[in-house]
């Protein structure tokens, strides 16, 4: 048991530090702001601890300290960390959701296909939401918010869509080819 403990644990810290690589390196859209596809790891390790509270709500902590780490919005780091704490919690409800609908149940396994993506779709928005109304209470925007967000957080979320079901579905395989067990 401690030992599948220790495995997930390594296999979160793994896919954090793959999603920070990745946000590093993915260039700004508009107006200093990135494509979060942290949050999709952060979405893949919710999905697959679905059951586990305190490793989403850790994985979130760690995702917003990394975001905040790379993020290429001035005096973004405060509303980064915050806004992965906010979308984390809202997405672990919406998660438990998703998991009782009959379809989702019937499907089993295939049915995590679609909650990456709906997970993915409304999370990317809420994250992107929370990131600028925090920012333009913090520091402030260089433009009205709901033209940062369709110019931004729209675009984000169709890149973080696309991303999640590349990416979710390498990380399945991959487990797949080794003894690990997601659930």
């Amino acid at each position: 048991m401690r030992n599948s403990r220790t495995k997930k644990m390594i296999l979160n810290a793994i896919l954090l530090g793959i999603g920070l690589i990745i946000h590093q390196i993915f260039p700004a859209l508009g107006g200093g702001v990135t494509p979060d596809v942290s949050l999709v790891m952060l979405f893949c390790i919710m999905i697959m601890n679905r059951d586990d509270y305190k490793t989403c709500l850790m994985s979130g902590i760690i995702a917003g300290i990394f975001a905040g780490m790379t993020t290429k919005f001035p005096a973004g780091q405060l509303p980064n960390f915050i806004d992965k704490l906010i979308t984390v919690n809202v997405m672990y409800g919406v998660m438990k959701l998703i998991y009782v609908t009959p379809l989702i149940q019937k499907l089993g396994k295939k049915g995590d296909q679609i909650a990456i993506i709906i997970m993915t779709f409304i999370g990317t928005l809420v994250s992107g939401f929370a990131f600028l109304s925090l920012a333009s209470i913090m520091v402030g925007l260089p433009v009205a918010l709901t033209k940062l967000f369709i110019a931004v957080v729209l675009p984000a979320t169709l890149i973080n869509v696309v991303s999640a079901i590349v990416l979710f579905n390498v990380i399945v395989t991959s487990l797949k080819r080794t003894s690990f067990q997601l659930n």
